[in-house]
């Protein structure tokens, strides 16, 4: 379903407190990437989506290569090409529980009339002629429960090239990283690395001791 403001947009807006943003990378000329700042400054943690500027950080926020399998997103923003944008949505059509789909946001020029359709048919949200930051802005929308700063890890290959990795642990409140120059092996937030179904966060998890939080497992793991 088409979601319009009359049909509770602003509401469904502010009461995320994570956004997915596909096509925000290092480019800071690009909309996807001045989205980033615009949208964290009103209170929505964000997670940019950019395969080949993964592992660094826009304004304190790490860009993944992609969106891991176990994840839920709650809005979905696609700053894509209308055929990129058609696969997302159908990556997402088949990874993700229809009865807790995203609000799917197509900015300008990322509209494609297939994932509309099939959107449409699934009975999912949408968003259409309409940019995400411009409707903020005009509207004085905030995120109403906020989750910033957010704690996030990186895995890295180690640089002398033993096999062995190296992992991090950062704050988006802190960190401002480039492309990592050793092969990235993975980055998310603490709350991807609780849920998300990939190799590496599920071998982190093992680790974890008996009345261990995350967090201190996290923080073990880089000293």
């Amino acid at each position: 379903m088409r979601l319009t403001i009359e049909r509770g947009l602003h509401q469904r807006i502010v009461s995320t407190r994570l956004i997915h943003i596909f096509g925000a990378g290092l480019n800071s000329e690009k909309p996807a990437h001045k989205a980033v700042h615009e949208l964290s400054a009103r209170g929505w943690a964000v997670a940019p989506i950019h395969p080949r500027d993964a592992g660094a950080t826009i304004n304190g926020f790490p860009i993944r290569p992609n969106l891991d399998k176990g994840i839920s997103p709650e809005i979905v923003v696609l700053f894509l090409a209308p055929e990129r944008a058609r696969s997302v949505v159908r990556n997402l059509i088949i990874n993700q529980d229809a009865a807790n789909f995203p609000l799917i946001w197509f900015q300008h020029g990322a509209e494609d009339d297939d994932a509309i359709s099939a959107l449409e048919e699934m009975g999912a949200d949408y968003v259409i002629d309409d940019c995400i930051v411009v409707n903020s802005n005009t509207n004085n929308l905030h995120c109403s429960d906020s989750i910033l700063p957010q704690t996030w890890c990186l895995q890295t290959a180690s640089e002398d090239g033993d096999g062995c990795s190296i992992w991090s642990v950062h704050s988006t409140d802190t960190a401002n990283l480039g492309r990592p120059l050793e092969a990235l092996e993975w980055v998310g937030s603490l709350d991807d690395l609780a849920v998300s179904q990939t190799i590496i966060p599920k071998y982190i998890r093992s680790l974890k001791q008996e009345q261990e939080s995350l967090l201190a497992l996290a923080t073990r793991l880089s000293n």
